[in-house]
């Protein structure tokens, strides 16, 4: 099991992403023949301290990694915004990361919200096979996935499907706004983000200690581009087969208000390998049950490893 929560000592450096310097925390370090990585990649509107208290919990077992998505926290934007936020470069950021901290083993990534989203889209593409070990989602869906799921219910429409399509609509209430131009970056850097924090604390139940952190409006501004540059073209033109190449741990919070379960109905399609978590809790786990999580991770990464040793 993953270890107590005590602070673990944390290096930080800067790696070269896809035009962008990504700045990555590193708790342990890499060995041969040593423990494997673990990679923790946050969502929106987040920066890597989404993933302290998970990441010291998961030091005395792991080298544990954490970065800044580009746009948010220490890590450089793009420039322009537009068009810099695709699931395609967050790849070639995470090979980036993934080479610098790990060259001669491959990752295993735990992603969280937009870090899910990303984290879905490296264990289905064929540039990232090799250096990715297992997948544990948690509170993300693979927007292809997700198109597949919308198209399936809409072409053979049943009042079950129906009624999951509008209970998702209503959740996603937030990414239409996000699309509306100029007035989410107002709102971020103005009276939003300075209410975020305490708006947060009370929804969600989480700990504010060092988190969110004070690049919280300029992150959540940049980090509006990651629904501009992907929703629409992934969900209106979903990959015909996108299958995991690696093992995938899914975790659903049951009380989550912006993702229905419902989106994972169908995941035995593209996930061979697939093990089931239902957590009673609500959207920001990383935070308020960072517990279970590493505890979780832990053992899913340790069963990978195990089963990967085996002649």
């Amino acid at each position: 099991m993953a270890m107590g929560g005590e602070q673990a000592e944390v290096r930080e450096r800067f790696v070269a992403g896809a035009g962008v310097r990504l700045c990555v925390t590193e708790r342990g370090a890499p060995a041969p023949g040593g423990p494997p990585t673990v990679v923790l990649l946050h969502g929106y509107p987040d920066s890597k301290e989404v993933w302290s208290a998970v990441a010291d919990r998961l030091a005395g077992r792991f080298h544990v990694v954490c970065y800044d998505v580009r746009g948010h926290g220490r890590s450089t934007a793009p420039a322009p915004l537009r068009g810099g936020f695709t699931l395609e470069k967050l790849t070639e950021d995470f090979l980036a990361v993934a080479a610098a901290v790990s060259p001669d083993r491959p990752v295993h990534l735990v992603g969280h919200d937009w870090g899910s989203v990303q984290g879905w889209e490296f264990a289905t593409s064929a540039a990232t096979k090799g250096r990715l070990a297992s997948f544990t989602s948690v509170s993300g869906p693979c927007l292809d996935h997700f198109g597949h799921w919308i198209k399936a219910r809409t072409r053979h429409p049943t009042p079950r499907g129906t009624a999951q399509l509008a209970a998702q609509a209503a959740k996603s209430w937030y990414v239409y706004a996000l699309h509306t131009p100029v007035l989410p970056e107002l709102a971020w850097r103005g009276a939003l983000g300075r209410a975020w924090p305490r708006l947060l604390a009370r929804a969600e139940r989480v700990p504010s200690d060092g988190y969110p952190t004070v690049s919280l409006p300029q992150d959540a501004a940049h980090g509006a581009w990651l629904y501009r540059d992907n929703i629409r073209r992934r969900l209106g033109r979903p990959r015909s087969d996108p299958r995991a190449h690696v093992p995938v741990q899914l975790i659903v919070p049951t009380r989550d208000a912006f993702l229905s379960e419902h989106l994972y109905d169908d995941l035995d399609r593209w996930v061979p390998r697939l093990t089931r978590h239902r957590l009673p809790a609500r959207h920001w786990v990383p935070r308020s049950q960072p517990d279970r999580i590493a505890d979780w991770t832990t053992d899913f990464v340790t069963a990978v490893e195990r089963e990967e040793a085996q002649p």
